[in-house]
Parts: C-alpha cells; structure tokens; sequence
C-alpha cells in the first residue's frame, strides 16, 4: 500500500539549510529524507518526555555521556 504524500514548502535560514544538504551527502540520503528522520527522532524524544524520560547519547550502555535537554 502506498503512502500518500504531502508537498509542503520550509522557509529554513542558509545555515540550516547547509546543514541539511550536509547531513545529506554524509549520509548518502536526500534533504526529505533528512528531515524525515529528524522529524522521527523528534517524536520518540517527545514520546519520551511525555512519559517522564530523557534523551542521551551515550558510548558506554551503562553511563550518559550527554543530555540532551531543551526540545519541546
């Protein structure tokens, strides 16, 4: 089954879309597909949040390297 798509057009500063194009040619990906994603990542951290968790990155399974705070 397909999925049904939604044209939408961003008004984004040069920097961010910099940064898009950039995470795009590391990733081999295109820019939708990078903001695809990050979009996906903002709603498990959301998902998260609502339920009373934080989001970190870490290296070691057992220490937080780094919170991330800040997003809605």
């Amino acid at each position: 089954m397909a999925v049904e798509k939604v044209r939408m057009n961003l008004q984004l500063s040069a920097e961010l879309s910099a940064m898009i194009e950039s995470i795009a040619g590391d990733t081999g990906t295109n820019r939708s597909d990078v903001i695809r994603q990050a979009l996906a990542l903002m709603k498990v951290a959301h998902e998260a949040k609502k339920k009373g968790k934080r989001l970190g990155l870490v290296s070691d399974p057992e220490q937080l390297d780094t919170e991330i705070v800040g997003l809605i």
